[in-house]
Order: structure tokens, then C-alpha cells, then sequence
């Protein structure tokens, strides 16, 4: 496997490879990876000939000074489980080489509406951020296909429509949410879990799968079932953030034309703010 910050050399070695045929899949991450990101490596194999993986924490999409200082970077490790899993090229560019003059006077992607809902609320500018560096990366490496998983189930949507409103040239592939025994989503926040914080993350899962039961068997009350199981998890040690139920499709509040509804979590365990999603079929 190839390793480089440089932007030029990613180009030639995309475009050699296209001259021979090859069909290119891009993974992009902020490092650290654990199992999930190596799911989307495996995935992206299997939809074309050569793979290439970014690493980069983008500070675009921090809303916290000291969140991004925090953010654990393990460059030398990654590399290495990128090897045993068969990428073909890494890439690693510094915030320099990513906003030359710097975040504020940098051009910026802005995805109307999706941005400004749920977590965006949460995080103003977020995903501005995170549409921003996509495209960039999708600029520089040009793949045919992209990997992302769908614990991030706002990001994806927002990736998908930005793909499709600008009319790039490429696949949006979603991967299911790798998860622990314990039913635990794979984060890398999870590393910031004490061992006893550890032990008890997987309620959010229970939760959320408690939450899904009642919709299944017919619930519709939203705010009934965000209050009971916001108290639920506050219970147990948790700092619920957020627990939204809307239209999968549109991320809309549900209405009588909604098929599927999605679960989104986001609650703090200790420093760690942990995440999921799962859907819930509304006319089974």
C-alpha cells in the first residue's frame, strides 16, 4: 500500500489506473479506525479493483476547539490494519494542504436543509464542514464508488443528496452499522469510555430497540416515547443530547404518508457523545 499527503501523486496514480481499466473506490475517515471502518474497506473491495483510504480530521466540521485536540490520532496503526485489509493507497493530508488559506477564507459546499436539521441544529456548521471536505476529497481522488456506513445516518443523507444535486459521477455505497456483541455501534469515541462507562453503553442500543418495538406494535405518540426513554437513559447515567423520530426519507417530523420512520440517538456517556440509528417499517 502507497502512502501520501500529496494531491498531485493521488491524481497519477487514479488516472495510471485508470488507463488500465481498473474501477477505483474511496473510502474517506478521520483515523482511528476500528472494525467499521475496515467493514468499509472489505465492501469497497468487493464494488471495485483498487481502493483508496484518506485519513484526516477535519477541523471544519468540529465545533469544539478541544474536541478536535482530543480526537485521537493513530496514523502508524491504521497504515497497518489498512495493509492486512487490502487498501491500495492512503492518503494523508494536513489541514494545510487541505484549506491553503485557512477554514474561514476557504470556498465552502452548504446542503440547504438537511444541514440545518436534527443534529445540524445541534451543531451549527457541521455539516457544512463535512459536505465541504467530501467534496474536496471526491475532487482529488475522483472515485467511480464511496463507501460510508449508516451509523452516521444524517451524514449519509446529506452526502447522497449533495452527490446527486451536483451531479458527480459517483456511487454512494451505505454499509450497516458494525456493532459489538453487546449491540454497541463501533466508534471511535467509544475509546474514550471508561471500563465501567464501557459496560453500560449498550443500553442506548436497548433503548433504541425498545423504542422500535413499541413503533412496530403501533405507537405514534413521538413525544411520549422520547420522554419516557430520555428518562430512561438519563437514569442510568446517561446525558441524553438527542432523540429524534422522523420520516427516513426526509428527516421531516412523521406524517400520515411516512413508511419507515428512523430512530436517531445521540446521548453522552462520561466524554464520550454516542450515536445510532435504526428504521422502523410503519405499514408491515
Amino acid at each position: 500500500m502507497d502512502i501520501t499527503h500529496n494531491i498531485e501523486q493521488i491524481r497519477a496514480t487514479v488516472k495510471e489506473w485508470r488507463q488500465q481499466g481498473l474501477k477505483v473506490a474511496f473510502v474517506p475517515t478521520m483515523g482511528n479506525l476500528h472494525q467499521g471502518h475496515l467493514t468499509l474497506v472489505k465492501t469497497a473491495k468487493q464494488h471495485a479493483d483498487k481502493v483508496v483510504v484518506s485519513i484526516f480530521v477535519n477541523p471544519m466540521q468540529f465545533d469544539s476547539a478541544t474536541d478536535l485536540q482530543a480526537y485521537p490520532r493513530t496514523l502508524d496503526q491504521d497504515a497497518q490494519l489498512l495493509v492486512a485489509n487490502h487498501a491500495d493507497l492512503l492518503f494523508t493530508p494536513t489541514p494545510e494542504i487541505i484549506y491553503p488559506q485557512g477554514i474561514d477564507s476557504h470556498t465552502y459546499v452548504h446542503v440547504p436543509g438537511i444541514s440545518e436539521l436534527l443534529e445540524g441544529a445541534l451543531r451549527p456548521g457541521h455539516f457544512r464542514g463535512v459536505s465541504t471536505v467530501v467534496t474536496k476529497l471526491f475532487n482529488i481522488v475522483q472515485p467511480d464508488v464511496a463507501c460510508f456506513g449508516e451509523k452516521d445516518f444524517q451524514q449519509l443523507a446529506l452526502i447522497r443528496k449533495m452527490t446527486t444535486d451536483l451531479a458527480l459521477p459517483i456511487d454512494i455505497i451505505s454499509v450497516p452499522t458494525v456493532r459489538a456483541e453487546s449491540g454497541l455501534a463501533l466508534s471511535s469515541r467509544n475509546g474514550y469510555l471508561t471500563p465501567e462507562e464501557l459496560a453500560l453503553a449498550p443500553y442506548l442500543h436497548q433503548v433504541m430497540q425498545a423504542i422500535a418495538t413499541k413503533m412496530a406494535a403501533g405507537e405514534r405518540d413521538v413525544t411520549s416515547l422520547v420522554n419516557e426513554f430520555s428518562n430512561q437513559l438519563d437514569a442510568k447515567g446517561f446525558k441524553t443530547d438527542q432523540i429524534d423520530i422522523v420520516d427516513a426519507e426526509s428527516l421531516l417530523p412523521l406524517s400520515a404518508t411516512s413508511h419507515t420512520a428512523v430512530i436517531l440517538m445521540a446521548a453522552f456517556l462520561g466524554k464520550a457523545r454516542l450515536i445510532d440509528n435504526r428504521t422502523v417499517n410503519l405499514h408491515p
